[in-house]
């Protein structure tokens, strides 16, 4: 089969590799139709995950249909080979402690393993450990399967880590940093909860206007003056701050600008893959009540991300702008894709 491979730093590389085969009664393996590029796989081939080392299949994403299922695993009865299903970016054996407390991305024998520790879904086919509990079966027909692609990470990833950690409620004061997918994906599940004030911070123009027409009240482009982007935010909420600050990018420069931004007992909801440190300002936030949290997606939330998407209350088709191509052309977007533009 074909697979794209992280080969070093900087470096990736579409090459021939062997089928994955079964290798426990709860696998199954699935012949991909869709995937996608995440913001994590940026900063794998940047150097910036330990866990990921060079050979690896990159990719924990996609919708497929079951090409090989285990005994175990058909024995549950809730798949069966040739199902179309979803594949979760997280690998949830559900039965241990972590599992148990809904925080399966630190599952003992699962979690964030697909395209970090063994070889994930930029490829033809892929094996699924704990495929009954990480598989989500698709009516075929009557939703559009790439679309659901979103599903794996992104939705769940903007729900978990940026709109529930945010604390986004009903008449509250949000703003995004990043309007990748992630970004974008913070905002839709944020406009479940009737948000009064929604914007959307990017460098790009393109994406601050996919951000308006999806639904954001306001955006602002980040270039230039940092003050003047800075005291522009600030005008919004007259001069109080954000009750929720949601830091999508990852590096140093967007977290700064989260802490200037959040309002007195507010939160900043970090969802960004930082493999460098930050500074934390407490000589300007030790007295203002503030959260900070942190999260690796569960994706517990996802049968429910699910529900919303057949129901059509979560529309992603316009989430995703290239669509339907080869490995080929997956494998060539690498060397365009920047950190510095906010791609998650």
């Amino acid at each position: 089969m074909k697979a794209l491979i992280y080969k070093d730093k900087n470096t990736v590389t579409l090459t021939d590799r062997p089928l994955p085969t079964l290798q426990s009664p709860t696998d199954a393996i699935i012949k991909l139709s869709h995937t996608a590029i995440c913001g994590t796989d940026l900063h794998i081939i940047k150097g910036d995950v330990a866990t990921a080392t060079p050979g690896r299949v990159l990719g924990h994403e996609g919708v497929g249909v079951i090409h090989e299922l285990g005994a175990s695993a058909e024995s549950e009865g809730r798949l069966s080979k040739g199902d179309t299903v979803l594949i979760s970016c997280i690998t949830a054996c559900g039965a241990c402690p972590f599992c148990r407390k809904e925080m399966s991305s630190h599952c003992v024998s699962g979690g964030w393993i697909l395209g970090n520790t063994i070889d994930g879904t930029q490829a033809e086919y892929v094996r699924i450990p704990h495929a009954a509990s990480s598989l989500y079966k698709l009516p075929p027909g009557k939703v559009s399967l790439r679309d659901a692609v979103m599903l794996s990470d992104a939705l769940p990833t903007g729900l978990e880590c940026g709109t529930m950690n945010g604390k986004v409620a009903p008449g509250s004061t949000v703003v995004i940093i990043g309007a990748g997918a992630v970004g974008m994906s913070v905002m839709l599940t944020s406009m479940l909860y009737s948000p009064a004030l929604l914007v959307v911070v990017d460098l790009d123009e393109t994406r601050l206007a996919m951000a308006r027409e999806l639904g954001a009240h306001e955006t602002v482009n980040s270039g230039g003056d940092k003050g003047q982007v800075v005291e522009r935010l600030m005008k919004m909420t007259d001069g109080l701050g954000f009750d929720a600050v949601v830091e999508a990018v990852g590096i140093p420069g967007t977290f700064e600008l989260c802490q200037e931004l959040v309002a007195a007992g507010g939160v900043v909801a970090n969802v960004g893959v930082h493999g460098t440190k930050v500074d934390l300002h407490l000589e300007r936030l030790w007295d203002r009540n503030i959260s900070i949290t942190t999260r690796l997606v569960d994706a517990t939330t996802t049968p429910m991300l699910l529900k919303l998407f057949q129901a059509g209350r979560l529309d992603m088709s316009k989430l995703t702008t290239h669509r339907e191509y080869p490995l080929q052309i997956l494998h060539s977007c690498f060397p365009y894709l920047r950190l510095d533009c906010y791609p998650i």
